[in-house]
């Protein structure tokens, strides 16, 4: 077992940096500043770490392999093998947090950030508004509070009519509630089709899979390859280029289900990547659609009573409609104010960047990348770090420079 990381007391620092939210982002974000001498403290709104990841169906593994979805300062133990489960991922977030020695305050939301101020109105950090009445100055702030924040589930025409149930896939566990039923899940990424797969495995009459958009599948390894490694060494490659080898790998390994109901894309893989669809990597979905268990239909386009109607004129009347729909940021409230969100509520900047006119503002965990995102969390966890401790010495410690030249 490695040893316990030592660290100078940092609870001397006057505005220490507040980390928003206490999953994996934040607290590879902590981790990282308490190796550089910066005081992190972490704030969740649950009474927990790693909320997001004890709510997720059972069935979840990671679909990254063990050692390239480790933290900075602590590998993913050996013994939970190569495919991660999501019970041991939330075992691996409880010791991360107390290896590290983490300052994490639990049971705290905050709903608001604002620009700190001084007695001439400069500018000087950031002030956290929190439930309870709780005001917190910052010195800088990450917010990591997740990629997959708010379930999203589209309005559909008639769907307060449906007297079925209508479920977001967050609050799907296991299929044991939905043996012997008829269940429609909508949405192909990577969620709707495992929860499709768990349901067939899982005993349900029947299993539909409404797609909207052909997706691309992968296989999640190849010949003892990681779909995760190529995916990390075409990154800088030439959109055109990726897509191409795409093509060619998945007429390799990947059988074309057209006669099934679901048939190849016609935009290339990395091309879509880059618009934000991360390709499916198959546990299942491929040999279920296959030999009938998953039914490949079209996309929702209303309800009609207890009937769905689907994009293509036909109907189908499910008891039970899983929507895979994906999920909101849920910023707005939060940072919105701010000028630092796009035009689909996401930051601007990420990562080590800022975005203009909010220094010491940094943002991790809103992007969905090809190459894992654990992966990409711990490798901003350690850019965020050394941008906050430059700063940091450069402003003399706490980065109030500028009260210090006044007083000068």
């Amino acid at each position: 077992m490695p040893a316990v990381p030592t660290a100078p007391d940092l609870t001397t620092q006057p505005r220490p940096v507040y980390v928003i939210g206490a999953g994996p982002g934040g607290l590879a974000a902590a981790a990282a500043l308490r190796a550089r001498g910066v005081r992190a403290v972490v704030v969740e709104k649950s009474d927990t770490v790693g909320a997001s990841w004890r709510a997720h169906y059972d069935r979840l593994r990671l679909h990254t392999t063990r050692r390239l979805s480790a933290l900075p300062g602590l590998a993913v133990p050996r013994r939970f093998g190569r495919w991660v489960a999501r019970a041991d991922v939330v075992r691996y977030l409880e010791r991360y947090a107390e290896f590290h020695e983490l300052e994490v305050v639990t049971g705290v939301e905050v709903t608001r950030i604002e620009r700190a101020t001084d007695a001439n109105g400069d500018g000087e950090g950031w002030t956290l508004y929190a439930g309870g009445g709780r005001v917190l100055a910052a010195g800088a702030v990450v917010v990591a509070t997740g990629f997959n924040h708010t379930p999203a589930v589209p309005d559909w025409p008639g769907r307060e009519g449906y007297p079925g149930r209508l479920l977001h896939a967050a609050e799907y566990r296991d299929p044991a509630p939905y043996a012997g039923l008829d269940v429609l899940v909508v949405g192909v990424g990577n969620t709707g089709a495992e929860i499709a797969v768990d349901l067939a495995e899982g005993g349900a009459a029947r299993v539909r899979l409404a797609v909207r958009t052909a997706p691309h599948i992968v296989r999640r390894s190849s010949l003892g390859w990681p779909a995760q490694r190529s995916a990390i060494l075409v990154r800088r490659l030439p959109v055109r280029l990726v897509d191409r080898l795409a093509a060619l790998i998945a007429k390799a390994t990947v059988p074309d289900l057209s006669a099934y109901g679901l048939p190849r894309p016609d935009t290339g893989l990395y091309s879509r990547v880059r618009e934000g669809a991360i390709p499916v990597q198959d546990v299942g979905l491929i040999s279920a659609v296959r030999r009938g268990a998953v039914e490949p239909v079209a996309a929702v386009a209303g309800f009609d009573g207890a009937e769905v109607e689907l994009a293509d004129g036909s109907r189908v009347a499910p008891d039970v409609v899983i929507a895979a729909t994906g999920y909101r940021r849920a910023l707005e409230g939060l940072v919105g104010h701010l000028g630092v969100l796009d035009e689909r509520g996401r930051p601007r900047a990420h990562g080590a960047r800022t975005a203009a006119g909010a220094p010491d503002l940094y943002f991790t965990g809103f992007t969905n990348p090809i190459s894992g995102m654990l992966r990409e969390l711990a490798l901003d966890a350690e850019r965020i770090a050394k941008a906050v401790a430059r700063r940091r010495a450069r402003e003399g410690g706490d980065g109030s420079a500028r009260a210090r030249r006044r007083v000068g």
